[in-house]
């Protein structure tokens, strides 16, 4: 053989040793810059795997908590006091899931192990009064003065408000340390500024869960995976309203859940994996 063709013959064998390289080299980076990191349990290959789906029950998902933080949604007395103005709706799924407990067990987690919580609350002022055009959750929230308050710069009535805290939470959300961000007006985050308190703080990673599992929870999810973020849902740290009509709004999330988020978990895994 002569010197070109030995020279083609190694740059053909080295190039699949590169393209190893590469990709553990990616891999790498990967795993050091994201929140979350998630993998095969197994390298069986089945449906699933043959698709380009993994599914959940495979997944190996790991935490780091430089990159990864707690986002609860709307953890206030409307939606989780058996006081609270939805309690009829929500009641049973709070109950069954048992949301409260594990919200507080996820919030003490997080603290102890140095993970940064956020918050993105839903307040509705007297001027939002004015809105002319409503989805029935909304006119239904309207109507019975769900997270209400006196104003945007008025805390007059606020303190154990069904818009205040739930007081179990309420030493965690106000040690100083948690960032509770300007509130959502409709479902999702594009009307506060949730995303951006996680950007300056090089989040990338989302442990997710609080109220409505179908609602405000999945309009969370959905927006923070298309703007870039891992988002882990918490299955038992949420639930969704029951109607007789609509049908049960916590099952229809935990389908979709299933479709979109990066994985989702029980409450015991994310404390286990938050250790």
């Amino acid at each position: 053989m002569g010197q070109s063709g030995q020279k083609a013959e190694d740059r053909s064998s080295a190039a699949p040793l590169r393209d190893r390289r590469f990709k553990a080299c990616i891999e790498e980076i990967t795993s050091h810059r994201t929140g979350m990191r998630s993998g095969r349990a197994s390298a069986a290959p089945n449906a699933h795997q043959t698709s380009g789906l993994l599914s959940h029950e495979e997944q190996k998902v790991e935490f780091d908590k430089t990159y990864t933080a707690v986002v609860f949604i709307d953890p206030q007395n409307d939606v989780l006091s058996e006081d609270g103005a939805n309690w009829e709706a929500v009641g049973a799924s709070v109950t069954e899931n048992r949301t409260v407990e594990n919200m507080a067990r996820i919030f003490e987690a997080a603290k102890g192990a140095g993970y940064e919580v956020f918050i993105s609350p839903h307040y509705f002022y007297p001027t939002d009064n004015g809105w002319r055009m409503n989805g029935p959750l909304e006119a239904n929230e309207l109507e019975t003065h769900t997270f209400a308050r006196a104003g945007q710069l008025d805390l007059t009535g606020f303190r154990n408000s069904g818009a205040d805290w739930l007081d179990r939470f309420k030493p965690y959300i106000e040690d100083g340390r948690t960032v509770v961000a300007s509130p959502h007006k409709v479902f999702g985050p594009e009307t506060n500024d949730l995303v951006l308190q996680l950007r300056k703080r090089k989040i990338q990673g989302i442990i997710l869960g609080g109220m409505l599992a179908n609602m405000c929870v999945e309009s969370h999810m959905r927006h923070l995976i298309e703007e870039g973020f891992e988002v882990a849902m918490v299955r038992d740290a949420t639930a969704g309203p029951r109607h007789p009509v609509w049908g049960d709004g916590y099952q229809a999330a935990i389908v979709n859940y299933r479709f979109f988020a990066h994985a989702v978990l029980s409450t015991d895994e994310v404390v286990d994996l938050m250790h």
